[in-house]
């Protein structure tokens, strides 16, 4: 069967079939032919043929942005440099699903793609991926669940939507299951928004449904936690997403995007140095933090309190991460699973630090 349409996939490191986070830091490479997702997305489209699959490392796009795109741009330039109705009419990145630095890869290249060679480049990601933020406005990004149970329907939504752009068809975020830019078209309405406003207003007043053509956004509403009744015999933890780990950071917390939380011992400690701790956390300059990381996470002024008897005595371990780019979803996670482990210990109260 003839394929209709030729595509460019981009995966990262993991689903391109080059290992796991031992190669986050893969240079691109571009593949002949579909790899991973994209031999499914072939057998979902039989017009569809992956032309090329390029292939590039999470920590690598996210830490090395600018050399990593102009190393993508001189791979695919040669597909486009010549007039040819058999060069590929439209890229696919992803569906990056909640990885937060595969959702930054995605955006970059669907970003450059268009702006470089002015064909429809589309992405898909979890809404709340911390890459949707920075590239919804510019770029067609499909809703996608959490992680690879949703697969299918993100291809399928991302084939389809690469499609209708290049057919020039008209596009609704709702029907073609994208993420709004944001972005304000004017247009004529049978009423003015005054009188919409009134019928809105009526219809709620007599308890039937409204649709506001402004929707808010919702926000967390959290109470606070009541006080501590007996600070003198309290445990406390000490819990931070400034990301001070041990030297070396042994867990490979990720400076970004940061998909784990590690647990520390802080037994026979009284301060931090800058001998036994550092930051991975890439979202400020560490110089300050690498020197002293007490200034993150102040170790040394409640080990003093604790002497002083402020608190009845300090948990054995603490609590890190990186909040740089976290997606809210793992952050939600991070906390849930940390505080479960507080209430396990006995812990009464937290000091959460950030940068």
């Amino acid at each position: 069967m003839e394929h209709r349409y030729r595509v460019i996939h981009c995966l990262n490191q993991f689903f391109g079939g080059m290992g796991g986070e031992e190669k986050a830091y893969q240079p691109p490479q571009l593949f002949e032919g579909a790899r991973g997702p994209g031999m499914l997305l072939e057998n979902l489209f039989p017009n569809i043929q992956v032309a090329a699959t390029l292939v590039v490392g999470d920590n690598y796009l996210a830490d090395k942005t600018e050399r990593a795109l102009r190393e993508i741009l001189a791979l695919l330039t040669p597909w486009y440099a010549a007039e040819s109705a058999d060069k590929p009419k439209f890229l696919l990145a992803g569906p990056a699903f909640n990885a937060g630095r595969y959702g930054i890869a995605c955006g970059a290249i669907c970003q450059m793609v268009q702006k470089e060679f002015s064909i429809p480049a589309v992405t898909a990601m979890y809404p709340q991926n911390p890459a949707v933020i920075e590239y919804k406005k510019n770029v067609f990004i499909v809703r996608a669940g959490k992680d690879v149970m949703d697969m299918e329907e993100a291809l399928r939504n991302m084939a389809v939507l690469g499609i209708k752009q290049l057919n020039g068809e008209e596009l609704d975020p709702d029907r073609d299951h994208y993420i709004p830019h944001g972005q304000r078209k004017n247009y004529f309405a049978e009423k003015t928004g005054a009188s919409r406003a009134i019928d809105m207003l009526l219809r709620k007043l007599a308890g039937k449904q409204i649709h506001t053509e402004c929707t808010m956004p919702l926000f967390d509403r959290v109470e606070p936690a009541p006080p501590v009744r007996d600070m003198a015999s309290a445990r406390l933890a000490l819990v931070t997403s400034g990301g001070i780990v041990p030297r070396g950071n042994p867990d490979r917390i990720e400076a970004a995007s940061a998909s784990r939380f590690g647990t520390y011992s802080l037994n026979g400690l009284s301060r931090f140095s800058s001998e036994t701790h550092q930051t991975a956390h890439g979202g400020y300059d560490p110089t300050f933090a690498n020197d002293d990381p007490n200034r993150i996470l102040p170790l040394d002024v409640v080990r003093e309190l604790e002497a002083e008897g402020a608190f009845g005595s300090l948990h054995d371990s603490y609590y890190a991460t990186v909040g740089n780019g976290t997606s809210v979803a793992n952050a939600d996670r991070y906390g849930f699973e940390i505080a479960k482990l507080l209430l396990a210990d006995g812990v009464q109260a937290v000091i959460l630090t950030s940068t």
